[in-house]
């Protein structure tokens, strides 16, 4: 048993792939949502990657990394804030929460998962890096 493994299980098989397909599914669904709002393309490429500033919480050390990224990249935060979008007529805030929920969809479609306290390549989709194979 590989050091963290106890403690970071992870998906496999054909629930692996499905919650891959899922996140295809999300990121091209908000996507085609985008384009049918008329969002700003320059604004979607600004902010796609906005999520993965919550890596720097790796500074920090590996539980506290983990806890930013994880709600940094859970559909929690951005489903509420289309929600509000919605509410208030909102076009920005809707334009947001597309972008964050399609940044979420292509991560876990490429199989960037939740991570796990035992450090950044230990996701809920399995291991990720340079180590996935040790």
């Amino acid at each position: 048993m590989t050091e963290g493994t106890a403690e970071t299980g992870a998906a496999t098989g054909g629930v692996n792939i499905l919650l891959r397909l899922e996140g295809l599914t999300l990121f091209v669904g908000m996507v085609m949502l985008y384009w049918t709002w008329d969002g700003s393309w320059a604004v979607f490429a600004l902010l796609f990657l906005v999520p993965d500033l919550s890596f720097l919480a790796y500074l920090a050390d590996a539980k506290f990394g983990a806890l930013v990224y994880n709600a940094a990249h859970s559909y929690m935060a951005p489903v509420a804030l289309m929600t509000l979008g919605f509410g208030l007529a909102s076009p920005l805030t809707l334009s947001i929460a597309l972008i964050w929920l399609a940044h979420i969809g292509l991560d876990r479609a490429l199989g960037y998962g939740l991570k796990y306290a035992a450090g950044f390549g230990f996701t809920h989709l399995g291991r990720i890096g340079r180590q996935k194979d040790a």
